[in-house]
């Protein structure tokens, strides 16, 4: 698996409208996108810093992954993963991670936020670290 740079940093919110008013008021950055992800039941809206982005994370459902996150961390937010971009392709690092004995969440690659194809690995194999990869597929 050949990584290029990370993608994105997965940040988890209660309210996005009010994480995104710290980030260009305080931080000074600019949300470039917000986007609905319905199978992840998420809102995101997405800022750049340098060749990585910040991918903020509201909850849609109360039962989605971000939503019992952030019930889990006593109502807050916090960091919930971090990816990378992969050149060689999602699949192609997915099949070598559990060639590896990593544990993966998704066993075949799956359309994310900003266009991106994504898969998850397991925190468990990863010194508990949620892993996304990403791979541009316009690229």
């Amino acid at each position: 698996m050949e990584i290029s740079h990370i993608e994105h940093i997965g940040i988890a919110v209660p309210n996005l409208d009010e994480a995104i008013k710290y980030y260009e008021t305080v931080l000074g950055l600019k949300c470039y996108k917000k986007e609905v992800v319905e199978d992840q039941k998420v809102t995101t809206a997405f800022f750049k810093v340098g060749d990585t982005k910040i991918e903020l994370l509201e909850a849609t459902s109360p039962d989605s992954t971000i939503a019992k996150f952030i019930e889990k961390n006593g109502g807050r937010g916090g960091m919930h993963h971090l990816a990378f971009c992969v050149e060689d392709g999602v699949a192609n690092a997915l099949q070598e991670c559990e060639e590896k004995g990593v544990k993966l969440i998704d066993k075949a690659p799956r359309k994310g936020a900003d266009g991106l194809n994504i898969a998850f690995l397991h925190p468990k194999s990863t010194e508990a670290v949620l892993t996304e990869l990403c791979e541009d597929p316009s690229k």
